[in-house]
């Protein structure tokens, strides 16, 4: 399991932050988030024990590049940040924080360009979505031989384990039923 979790809640509002820091889970993201929410956020997730991913492309008042990135991991010091861009991953690693980068599964083309990235920009995990494609989730793992999370249209917990067993260390999803699922 990815870092310990087999599912890795993410927020996208302050309930469902809410929700994750009831749970028992340890490790959580929050997607869409205001720079000046995030101050607080972090506090609330240390005060509960908690480890937080942000998303840096979906931060709303920061560009996300790689100063953005090195303002984040100093000031808020996050267990680990999301881009879709090579620079913030790289930039992340270089902070020692966690580094995953989005690839998304839209056709051919960006397929091809995706592995190209993420073959210079080395993540630490690869987040692919959508989640929903097994076969896409084995591929990706055996050709980059990165760490995979699925996410993304994932909304059984059939449809959890067949990404699991393709090859994902986890799932990100929204989804609180599937949190509350695999507790």
């Amino acid at each position: 399991m990815a870092l310990g979790q087999k599912i890795l809640p993410a927020s996208s509002n302050m309930k469902e932050f809410e929700k994750f820091l009831r749970s028992d889970y340890k490790i959580g993201i929050f997607l869409e988030l205001h720079i000046a929410q995030l101050k607080h956020v972090t506090a609330m997730a240390k005060a509960h024990g908690k480890k937080m991913i942000y998303h840096v492309d979906l931060i709303q008042g920061i560009k996300s590049d790689d100063y953005a990135t090195e303002y984040l991991c100093q000031e808020f010091k996050p267990y680990g940040l999301i881009s879709t861009k090579s620079s913030v991953i790289q930039k992340a690693k270089q902070k020692g924080v966690v580094s995953i980068q989005r690839m998304f599964l839209i056709d051919s083309h960006a397929l091809e360009k995706s592995y190209k990235l993420i073959e210079r920009s080395q993540p630490d995990y690869i987040e692919v979505l959508p989640g929903i494609a097994p076969w896409m989730i084995s591929e990706v793992k055996d050709r980059l031989g990165i760490p995979i999370f699925a996410g993304g249209l994932i909304r059984t917990q059939e449809e959890v384990e067949k990404a699991i067993k393709a090859g994902a260390k986890g799932i990100t999803t929204s989804d609180t039923a599937l949190w509350e699922a695999f507790r």
